[in-house]
């Protein structure tokens, strides 16, 4: 008997191989889709992005002021100078009186880096031809010799130093190292300015430093100033310079012989 094998069935396998190529198309093909999807979307949001990042302006952070920024030329001045100054006026008027023999301070002012000269040179150039350096205390009482002015470098506190004569002598100290600098007898004065300046002295029973204490039990801050004057009404008080923390300054008058507060101006520049 003859064996006759059976013939495969190729219609049936083209057909399926062609159904799972054609399942395989599908899949790949919708893969494709959603990442073409996804790629476009992201596409979309990055330029909607960027769209409005331009539509809204950059933000800068604001300059905070600088503290200086609020101050006025003349507070700003105040400022610099009181930050440059390490001798306090209590000390100044004590080294002052202390250069001149028996002398009392009536005027005190702390002054910038050469501003002290014209107050001093005149005079200073005057007593040192007059009087050779090394010279004895004159009868005035000045226990410092006059000598040319020297070039300032810093602070300076300015004083008027009255002897007990009246004669009048100008002593200039470095308000960093508390050194005095210079101590001249003025050269203008006549008997009778001597004779009031005596008189002065005589009826302010109130010190410098107690002056200056009312004058900041008023107005808080730093002395920088004060002169022995009569005011308006020809009373004899005290007229102290205050700088508070905000740099204005208020002049503050003291009764030279009871201590009372007769005035207060404040300076808003």
């Amino acid at each position: 008997m003859t064996y006759h094998p059976r013939p495969k069935n190729t219609g049936f396998l083209r057909a399926h191989r062609l159904r799972a190529a054609g399942a395989a198309c599908v899949v790949l093909a919708a893969a494709l889709l959603t990442g073409c999807g996804q790629d476009s979307g992201s596409t979309s949001t990055g330029t909607e992005t960027s769209e409005a990042a331009r539509a809204v302006p950059e933000r800068t952070a604001s300059p905070s002021p600088s503290p200086s920024a609020s101050l006025t030329e003349d507070q700003q001045k105040r400022k610099k100078l009181l930050a440059s100054t390490k001798i306090t006026f209590d000390k100044a008027v004590t080294t002052a009186e202390g250069a001149v023999q028996g002398g009392k301070v009536t005027e005190l002012d702390l002054k910038g880096p050469g501003k002290s000269d014209d107050d001093t040179d005149a005079s200073a150039s005057a007593s040192a031809s007059a009087s050779p350096t090394g010279a004895s205390p004159s009868p005035s009482g000045s226990s410092a010799s006059p000598s040319a002015s020297p070039s300032a470098t810093g602070p300076e506190w300015v004083a008027t130093v009255a002897a007990k004569d009246g004669t009048e002598h100008t002593v200039r100290i470095d308000a960093v190292t508390g050194k005095v600098l210079q101590s001249v007898a003025e050269t203008d004065q006549d008997t009778e300015d001597k004779s009031r300046t005596a008189a002065r002295i005589a009826k302010a029973t109130q010190t410098p430093q107690q002056a200056a204490k009312a004058a900041t039990d008023k107005a808080k801050g730093t002395v920088t100033s004060l002169d022995l004057d009569d005011n308006d009404k020809k009373v004899l008080v005290w007229s102290v310079d205050v700088v508070a923390k905000d740099y204005k300054e208020t002049t503050v008058d003291i009764d030279a012989a009871t201590g009372s507060v007769t005035g207060e101006d404040v300076d808003d520049d």
